[in-house]
């Protein structure tokens, strides 16, 4: 793209054609108060009017997150015009909005806060009524508070720019406006994923998970046998909420501090995802062995199940029936860790620590209890897991490093570590198929053609001569085009792998809040690239196993030989397989 020059405070710069003001001047150097583009990637259309500066010429003010520069543009950030207008814009968000900042979710990371001390806004400016607040906390998943709300739209886009879904939008009009589903429903009267998309895009506390950290605390007052699990994408990301960079792997410093947390076993979600793909690669070759519906899709992503039960019904005998691998774990750990340590599977309580909202629902499911128990008990959050991490004191950038329990449940390679990435469970599973049908490994470890992040991926892998083709798709905007192919019967696939959330789980609704205002010691275009250097901090952990293949695994070996018998026994399908039903609603 050419470049052009402009100048912002009288100073030259040459930018590329085509920014906003708000994207040049970031790139010069400058920090215009902003709630909307730049920080997140969805554009909320320039309501807020936080972004307000004097381009020579231009008649009034203008919103710099939509106004394009041009050939010799003059831009004044700093004028007192722009300055005051900006105050009174942030001074009006202010008047209308709820001040628990102690007890919010976002203390610390809220961007109103943040603007407001850039502006330096007086929150007394305006006094009057408030638009009356709704408190919506019905799901196990998402909490939505309109009275934190600055109705900036960004939930609203990224529900659209991420899954072409329009759970929020804007209700009622002028003073009474509020982001909400329909009519101001509940989440739960809503086909909403409860991916927590949204909630990561919050700039406030008006969207948040709802917390379990309580449920935890009450299952260690009562004595409960309390063990914990972790997703592979945690370790990824957790390091940030402590001013870690971006993309460093804190594996061993994170179990440290679960140990001095007072879990009294620390499990890796890893040794369930070499069992998922135990199951799942099995399933998949007696579908194509015998005729079985194809293609088949994975099941490890609770947004896209729920996505599915609403709106494609049809093609759930499409689903793989594994359960995710964090509730196969709580299964085997209710049974053969149970019977192992002569422990009662009721005084056992599971903690899964997950970078995903939709997995507090997904636990919640009755078709994932085993004779009326739960596998799962709790689940906490990536931020979660931070907030009880810090309640405790512990200084976790100084933590030594330590290991997961070893124990029956402690094995895992590489291929469990990069099913937090999008086209991480197909690369996985592929390992292993190659292996089951051809009685060797493949040449290389890697199979990078399911590797990246285009919305759409797909490969076809030469197995003995039989050709299998798969595709990979993240978030429901590029699953449909999938899903549809299947329903008009022109899919050529044999297996698909769907992520609910853009990016996988390393990009979960339950990952750190990625702001540049809030992580001065990273690039500038931080937002850009966070996805992709938490997927390299996994890929990095996948190369430094020794195993590195599902089926190389002693303790999932040891696990059939002693206890399952084989891959889909009934004994598996008893423990690690589950059902899926069409719905309407939560509360049907």
């Amino acid at each position: 793209m050419s470049k052009i020059n402009i100048k912002i405070e009288g100073i030259s710069y040459q930018v590329e054609e085509g920014m906003t003001i708000l994207e040049a001047a970031k790139a010069c150097g400058y920090e215009i108060p902003s709630l909307c583009a730049f920080n997140h990637g969805e554009c909320s259309l320039a309501s807020c009017r936080v972004c307000l500066v004097e381009v020579a010429g231009a008649r009034g003010l203008v919103a710099s997150c939509v106004y394009p520069v041009n050939e010799g543009m003059e831009i004044r950030i700093s004028s007192p015009k722009a300055a005051e207008a900006r105050r009174a814009s942030v001074e009006l968000l202010l008047s209308n909005h709820s001040f628990k900042c102690q007890q919010c979710d976002k203390n610390e990371k809220c961007e109103l806060l943040h603007v407001a001390q850039m502006t330096g806004a007086r929150e007394d400016r305006f006094n009057g009524a408030k638009t009356p607040c709704t408190v919506d906390a019905l799901t196990p998943s998402i909490v939505r508070d309109t009275s934190k709300c600055v109705l900036c739209g960004r939930c609203v886009a990224r529900c659209e720019n991420a899954h072409g879904l329009g759970i929020l939008g804007f209700e009622n009009r002028g003073f009474n406006t509020i982001v909400a589903p329909a009519e101001n429903r509940s989440l739960a009267d809503s086909p909403c994923i409860l991916c927590g998309q949204c909630v990561s895009v919050c700039p406030t506390g008006a969207l948040t998970e709802k917390s379990e950290i309580s449920k935890v605390d009450d299952a260690m007052k009562a004595g409960k046998h309390v063990v914990v699990q972790v997703a592979p994408a945690v370790r990824a990301a957790l390091g940030e909420e402590f001013g870690i960079k971006v993309g460093t792997a804190v594996t061993g410093k994170m179990v440290s501090a679960l140990r001095r947390l007072g879990f009294d076993k620390i499990y890796d979600t890893n040794f369930a995802a070499d069992l998922t793909i135990m199951e799942e690669g099995t399933e998949l070759i007696g579908r194509i062995k015998n005729g079985g519906t194809l293609p088949m899709i994975t099941s490890c992503s609770p947004g896209w199940i729920n996505y599915a039960e609403y709106n494609y019904s049809d093609l759930l005998p499409n689903l793989s029936s594994c359960k995710s691998p964090h509730e196969m774990m709580g299964a085997i750990i209710k049974s053969y860790y149970a019977e192992r340590n002569n422990i009662d599977p009721k005084d056992i309580f599971v903690v899964s620590v997950m970078p995903c909202t939709a997995k507090k629902f997904e636990k919640e499911r009755e078709q994932l209890k085993v004779n009326g128990i739960p596998d799962v008990d709790a689940v906490l959050t990536t931020r979660e897991l931070a907030k009880l991490i810090k309640r405790s004191g512990i200084d976790f950038k100084h933590l030594p490093d330590d290991e997961f329990d070893q124990d029956l449940l402690g094995e895992y390679s590489g291929a469990g570590v990069i099913f937090g990435v999008t086209g991480g469970v197909m690369e996985a599973a592929l390992r292993t198929v190659y292996f089951v049908l051809t009685g060797r490994e493949h040449e290389l470890i890697k199979f990078t053609d399911v590797r990246g992040f285009e919305g759409i991926k797909e490969a076809s892998i030469d197995i003995n001569g039989t050709v299998v083709n798969v595709a990979i798709a993240h978030g429901m905007k590029n699953a449909k085009v999938l899903l549809e192919d299947i329903r008009a019967g022109k899919s050529k696939y044999h297996f698909i792998e769907i992520m609910g959330c853009p990016g996988g789980c390393v990009n979960g609704g339950g990952q750190p809040i990625v702001r540049s205002c809030f992580l001065p010691d990273e690039d500038a275009n931080i937002y850009d690239t966070y996805k992709q250097k938490r997927a390299d901090a996994l890929y990095s952990e996948d190369e430094r196993q020794a195993l590195r293949q599902s089926h190389n695994n002693t303790q999932i070996k040891k696990l059939y030989d002693e206890y399952l018998g084989e891959p889909n026994s009934h004994k598996a399908h008893e423990l690690l397989h589950t059902t899926y039903a069409a719905r309407e609603g939560f509360n049907d």
